[in-house]
């Protein structure tokens, strides 16, 4: 999971600027009880969704017996993020955090119950589960936005990790469960789901404290001009476009032997290995490192040594994958492709603590969507144009020389990234405003607002106190 949200009203230089002697450890992560609030709503949720998009594609595949309809059902979940994520994300920079995340909750229910009817078409289907999708971004967004109102330092950085790798193992449980369940009852596990987000609002509504919305409604913009003042920070700030371009190419490589699995398995089947566990082998690969990857990184390297590491974790994702030019057996793919998803748990945490910090108050939301979207459309973009190599070449040469092309654009990047103390100026310049108090502004009638109806953020300048990457 991408979190992209900034430091509100907490230390100007966090615990991961000046790197301390140990990392935080995983009892001081859920001393905090909202932390444990959001998180455990967060695990329900997330095994509800996989264990839902199991259900689904089964249940739409029952009543249309049509492949390209399946899909289309599996498929639906990111159609929010690629169509208008960060316009929706935006939304919940405008209305209080936990406000958001719990009607979100409150919205799904009724659609996934009414889902579990007996007897809807295909196409009503699809048409439900895309308007339960629509409110992802603004609950996402809230969600990632409210971390760092809780937590700080290295606890929010071990925090990013904890919920990458727990999103890892819940989509594992979710799948493998749902799909046990989908071959009993498909809407069971649709009842399951919306049972899910029914609990996870009570449980974020008792459990969370009411805050504030980031933006007051007297320093609102168009939603459109919100929405590009977010691209125009993450791309027009050196720091930030860094860290962005670093995690958009990173998705490129991991994903792949995962988005190839059925064919490759199909392959090796043809050389006697089972199809079925072979790529049940290759899917769970990626995600088992990157559990493992989340929980060794980030509870035993130091903070200091985690961001020094970056650069060597950067080139590890797609060199790992360069042997597959070998046509390995199976197990070794799965081996190679753990490695990768290892490589990807030891990079992602730390650039997104790094990016959480260097914000500015008032674009938490937007900086999501905008991440988030990137993220979506890169694994995305792997998947297809290597599944379309693959379609005229073999896919171990695909894998291949695609991870050869990764490890040379990697090293590209690794020599190009900022240095410790740019960050550092970033982080304390991002911690500057937000401690400082909201100035009371003319109005345009000649008059003057008041101090709690500031204007709207803007982004600061690409170059002020932060310098070229």
């Amino acid at each position: 999971m991408w979190s992209a949200v900034e430091n509100d009203g907490g230390p100007s230089v966090s615990e991961e600027t000046h790197a301390p002697e140990r990392p935080a450890t995983f009892r001081e992560v859920f001393a905090e009880r909202e932390y444990r609030a959001i998180f455990a709503a967060t695990v329900l949720t997330w095994t509800g969704d996989y264990l839902a998009k199991a259900a689904v594609t089964l249940l739409v595949y029952q009543q249309s017996q049509s492949v390209a309809l399946s899909a289309a059902a599996f498929a639906t979940s990111y159609l929010p993020w690629l169509i208008g994520g960060p316009l929706l994300a935006t939304l919940a920079d405008r209305y209080p955090y936990r406000t958001v995340m719990v009607i979100c909750d409150i919205i799904r229910v009724p659609l996934y119950a009414v889902i579990a009817i007996e007897g809807l078409s295909a196409e009503v289907i699809l048409v439900l589960l895309f308007a339960a999708t629509l409110v992802s971004p603004p609950s996402q967004a809230a969600r990632s936005a409210m971390l760092p109102l809780i937590l700080t330092g290295d606890r929010l950085v071990v925090a990013l990790g904890l919920h990458a790798s727990t999103g890892q193992a819940a989509q594992v449980v979710g799948y493998l469960v749902g799909a046990g369940i989908a071959l009993y009852s498909p809407a069971l596990a649709l009842l399951i789901n919306a049972a899910a987000f029914a609990l996870s609002a009570l449980i974020i509504w008792f459990g969370v404290r009411h805050r504030s919305a980031a933006v007051a409604d007297g320093g609102r913009r168009h939603l459109l001009r919100e929405t590009a003042a977010g691209f125009q920070l993450v791309f027009g700030t050196p720091v930030l476009r860094a860290i962005a371009i670093m995690v958009f190419c990173a998705m490129l490589f991991a994903i792949v032997p995962e988005g190839l699995a059925a064919a490759w398995a199909t392959t090796f089947a043809g050389e006697g290995a089972d199809r079925n566990a072979t790529q049940a082998l290759i899917m769970i690969a990626a995600p088992a490192g990157f559990i493992l990857g989340g929980l060794v990184v980030g509870r035993g390297v130091r903070p200091d040594r985690r961001r020094a590491l970056v650069r060597v974790f950067a080139v590890l994702a797609p060199l790992a994958l360069v042997p597959t030019l070998l046509n390995p057996p199976p197990p070794l793919v799965a081996l190679l492709a753990a490695v990768a998803g290892f490589s990807v748990a030891g990079l992602l945490p730390v650039t997104n603590g790094l990016f959480v910090q260097a914000l500015p108050h008032g674009y938490r939301a937007r900086a999501f969507g905008v991440m988030n979207t990137g993220v979506q459309v890169m694994q995305g973009g792997a998947v297809l144009v290597t599944g379309v190599l693959a379609e005229r070449f073999a896919i171990p040469r695909v894998v291949g020389l695609w991870s050869v092309a990764g490890v040379l654009l990697m090293l590209l990047l690794a020599i190009r990234w900022p240095r410790s103390e740019r960050f550092d100026a970033a982080i304390a310049q991002a911690g500057a405003r937000a401690a400082t108090p909201p100035q009371v502004a003319p109005n345009r009638a000649g008059g003057r607002t008041g101090a709690g109806s500031p204007p709207g953020p803007r982004p600061p300048s690409s170059e002020a106190g932060i310098g070229a990457v």
